[in-house]
Order: structure tokens, then C-alpha cells, then sequence
């Protein structure tokens, strides 16, 4: 047995395990679709059932008449774009500030954002909901937009990629060569972040598109609905009809399976760490 054959022998478990990971991963949402493609019947059977039926078409008319999808559809997209935008642009503006440039209370303020990661956002609901309130954004979108904006761990992750891919050398010579503190934002640190910039898009988009929690409590179901918030209403009842309710799920992972897709390749390059290339 040569060498390469050898090599081969040694990764094959490695494989497999990589392949168990990814049936394991992928499962839940192939059968939450063939359940959207079938009756509610099929849920009491007692074989699983692991092929698709010929009931998708029906489900989606029932959801749709059901709840208002497309309203829902609409408002997690404006949320989830807009959030994701935000923290993309306001955190790597910010974390290349604390990375790279020199300022009074630097460290201290960098300390006092990674602090507040370690607060429950549970114990802000109270005082969130009466600034609502105040300022009379009750069953409006900007009530879950604008406490998205921005965390404090966007701010630590682009830190994080801005000391690693951004050479303090290059900013130093951009500045040299007069050029203005955005300019080298613009021209030097945002191309080197694009990677990581990528993944924290995905990362807020999908927590934005996710929630529950926030919006279920500040908007109105029947006026400003989000996805998830209509999930739960076609989960709600006496009686829990199954094919309906992940057809439901099955349409709400569509857009984030799509930004995956569209993402991929800056996904894994920023999941690896990408580095600046002059």
C-alpha cells in the first residue's frame, strides 16, 4: 500500500463522520418539506414518511388564506435587510476605530461594549417597551428596526477582523499619503472585511428574521405581522394542524437558505479568517 493510498484510508472516517454531520443537519428541514407536501394524516402514521406527497400545492393555499403570509414575508424582509446592512456598516465603522485608530478611553470603551454582551436582553424588554411607548411606535416597524441597528457583538467581531485582516502598517502609510480617515475606511479596511463582513450580515439577518420574542410583544399580529409571529398563530388552537404549520416553516427558511447560497463563498472564507491581500 503506497503512501497516497494510505493517506486516503486514514481521512476515510473522517468523511464519514463529516457525512453522518451533514444528513444529521440537513434531515430536519427535508422532512419538515415532505410533511408541507402531505396531509396532516400523515403525522399519526407509524412509519415515518420520508418521501414527498402531492399536497403542497394545498397547504400553501391554506396558509396563505390562513394568515397574511405575504404581509409577513414583506415586514421580516424590510427588518432583516435593514438590520443587516446596519450592523454590517455601523460595526466595521466602529470596530475599525477601536482596532486601528488612537483615542482617549479606547480600551475602556471597548470594555464596557464586550460588557454588555453579558446582559440578558431579557431584563431591556421593561424599559424598551416603555420608550416605544414614549415614542408612539407601537405596532410599527421601526419599534423592532431600531434597537437592531447595531450589538455590541457585531462591534467585538469586526474589532476582532479588523486586527487580523487590516495591517496597521497600511492604514498608517493610507494616512501618510493624506488620505482621510473614511477614505481609508472606505478604501483600505472595508475590501479587507469583506469576508467576515459577509458573515455578520448573515449572522444579523437570520437573527433578525428569527425573532420571536420582541416583536410578538410590540407589534400588532393582524396590522405589522412578522414571519415567525404568524408561525406561532398557525401553531396556535385546539387543534394543531402539522402540514400547515411547517409548510409555513418551510417557506420561512427559503429566504435565509437563499442568502446562504448567495453568501457562501464570503461565508466560509470569513468563517475560515481571510487575510488582506495587497
Amino acid at each position: 500500500m503506497d503512501a497516497t493510498t494510505a493517506r486516503r484510508w486514514r481521512t476515510l472516517p473522517v468523511y464519514f463522520a463529516l457525512v453522518l454531520v451533514t444528513v444529521a443537519s440537513v434531515f430536519p428541514l427535508y422532512w419538515s418539506f415532505v410533511i408541507s407536501t402531505s396531509d396532516n394524516s400523515v403525522i399519526g402514521d407509524r412509519t415515518p414518511a420520508l418521501l414527498p406527497g402531492g399536497h403542497l400545492l394545498d397547504n400553501l393555499a391554506a396558509v396563505f388564506d390562513a394568515v397574511d403570509f405575504w404581509a409577513a414575508i414583506r415586514n421580516s424582509l424590510i427588518v432583516a435587510c435593514t438590520v443587516a446592512v446596519s450592523n454590517v456598516v455601523l460595526a466595521s465603522l466602529a470596530g475599525f476605530a477601536f482596532a486601528r485608530l488612537r483615542f482617549p478611553g479606547r480600551n475602556s470603551l471597548f470594555l464596557v461594549v464586550v460588557g454588555s454582551m453579558m446582559v440578558p436582553a431579557q431584563l431591556g424588554v421593561i424599559p424598551l417597551y416603555i420608550l416605544v411607548g414614549e415614542l408612539g411606535w407601537e405596532s410599527k416597524l421601526q419599534a423592532v428596526i431600531v434597537p437592531g441597528l447595531v450589538s455590541a457583538f457585531s462591534v467585538f467581531w469586526m474589532r476582532q477582523s479588523c486586527e487580523e485582516s487590516v495591517p496597521a502598517e497600511l492604514v498608517d502609510a493610507a494616512r501618510a499619503d493624506g488620505c482621510s480617515l473614511l477614505r481609508v475606511y472606505w478604501h483600505v479596511a472595508l475590501p479587507a472585511l469583506r469576508p467576515q463582513a459577509a458573515v455578520l450580515g448573515m449572522l444579523s439577518f437570520m437573527a433578525a428574521w428569527n425573532d420571536f420574542f420582541w416583536p410578538l410583544i410590540v407589534l400588532d399580529p393582524n396590522e405589522t405581522p412578522t414571519v415567525q409571529v404568524v408561525l406561532s398563530q398557525l401553531a396556535s388552537g385546539r387543534f394543531t394542524n402539522y402540514s400547515l404549520m411547517l409548510t409555513g416553516a418551510t417557506l420561512g427558511a427559503l429566504p435565509v437558505i437563499t442568502l446562504f447560497l448567495l453568501l457562501s463563498r464570503q461565508v466560509i472564507n470569513g468563517m475560515i479568517g481571510g487575510r488582506f491581500h495587497a
